[in-house]
């Protein structure tokens, strides 16, 4: 009986370095599930000029992290480990700043979502060179693919702050 590809991709790595990558997917998991959150709360209470495009801007950017959180969860399981995604876990481990809940108008949510996405982009192109480095290919391509979508998703940002 042969073995499924994930199986034998996990055996590849001794125990160390699983629980290591293991570790960097959840650590990634709860910064995208918070993200994905601090732009439904922006989707959600944004007002003010350009509120219907920001409005439907938001959302689309927390629809694209939703499938972010979810290859990076099954990416974990697939390693052997276990996702640990739910709100109050994610909420704990998260590296992004706390959203300001006192935000209103359209450039507070746009601004405050730069710079949250700006954090972000830089934690991904780090966990990069850290999946690289722990020899995971998959992870890092995984990784890799996440970091284009996020660059694209910051330059949309980006490009809503300009008058």
């Amino acid at each position: 009986m042969s073995k499924h590809p994930a199986v034998l991709e996990h055996e590849l790595f001794n125990e160390k370095t699983s629980i290591e990558l293991v570790a960097l997917l959840n650590q990634s998991l709860a910064d995208t599930l918070d993200l994905a959150y601090q732009t439904k709360q922006a989707h959600w209470n944004v007002k003010g000029p350009n509120f219907y495009g920001l409005h439907l801007l938001f959302d689309q950017l927390y629809i694209q992290l939703g499938t972010t959180v979810d290859d990076l969860a099954e990416r974990a399981v697939a390693l052997g480990g276990q996702a640990l995604g739910t709100i109050r876990a994610a909420g704990n481990a998260s590296h992004l700043e706390e959203y300001p809940l006192e935000a209103k108008q359209s450039m507070d949510h746009v601004n405050a979502l730069v710079d949250r996405y700006s954090d972000y982009t830089s934690r991904v192109r780090h966990a990069i060179r850290k999946a690289e480095k722990l020899g995971d290919q998959d992870t890092a391509d995984l990784y890799t693919s996440v970091s284009r979508a996020m660059d694209k998703a910051l330059w949309m940002l980006t490009a809503s702050q300009e008058a």
